[in-house]
């Protein structure tokens, strides 16, 4: 059950690192707010709420396929195919992207009013969140044999991928708010490296798992 629980948190974690709308979000809240410092707590909670919302969905949607060996490892592949694209698409992001370049003054369109909400349409407005779950998060369901049958594995689920949110946010959230003006641009770079690499090893080991040892129908 561990196991759930870290990679779960891992392979959010390696998401939330990458620059997005919902970072975007949080870092003009902690500057604009009066309390700027609490404000990654709101909007995860936003966000939270919204994945929660969805994970019940998919899994109540996809209720009857999931009894469907052919379904289960085909979602499995699918999706250890596209972390593996996206991990070689953050490392080459790295070689294009001009670190040195203040990460943190990017200006921000669209929603820009409470926090709690912003969480939610912030999410639902970008395109790659619904594309993750879609593929990504609903593979990893069917990896994990996460279902409404074991709901231990579908907590430990949800706290390990909203940790993961978490453990990034957060701080990027006091360290804006307290005044700082850029993250240092080196080791955000090797970061970001460092969870590309990730992504790919672990899209390599959830695509074989799948098809090695496949779940129970």
């Amino acid at each position: 059950m561990i196991e759930i629980f870290l990679i779960s948190f891992l392979v959010a974690l390696t998401g939330a690192l990458s620059p997005g709308p919902l970072l975007t979000f949080t870092i003009y809240k902690s500057i604009k707010q009066k309390r700027g410092y609490i404000s990654a707590i709101f909007i995860l909670l936003g966000h939270a709420t919204i994945e929660f919302a969805l994970i019940i969905g998919l899994l109540a949607g996809a209720l009857f396929f999931f009894q469907n060996i052919i379904f289960l490892t085909i979602v499995g592949v699918i999706g250890g195919t596209f972390l593996i694209v996206y991990g070689i698409l953050v490392v080459r992001d790295v070689y294009k992207t001009n670190f040195s370049k203040d990460l943190i003054q990017e200006d921000i369109k669209g929603f820009k009013g409470n926090s709690f909400v912003g969480g939610i349409v912030v999410s639902l407005s970008n395109p790659y969140w619904e594309f993750w779950w879609a593929f990504i998060g609903l593979s990893l369901l069917v990896s994990f044999n996460i279902t409404f049958a074991n709901p231990l594995g579908l907590i430990l689920f949800f706290v390990g991928h909203e940790l993961g949110d978490f453990v990034w946010y957060v701080p990027i959230s006091v360290f804006v708010y307290l005044g700082g003006k850029s993250l240092n641009p080196k080791v955000y770079k090797y970061v970001l490296i460092v969870c590309g690499g990730f992504m790919i090893i672990f899209g390599i080991y959830l695509m074989f798992n799948i098809i090695i040892f496949p779940p129970s129908a």
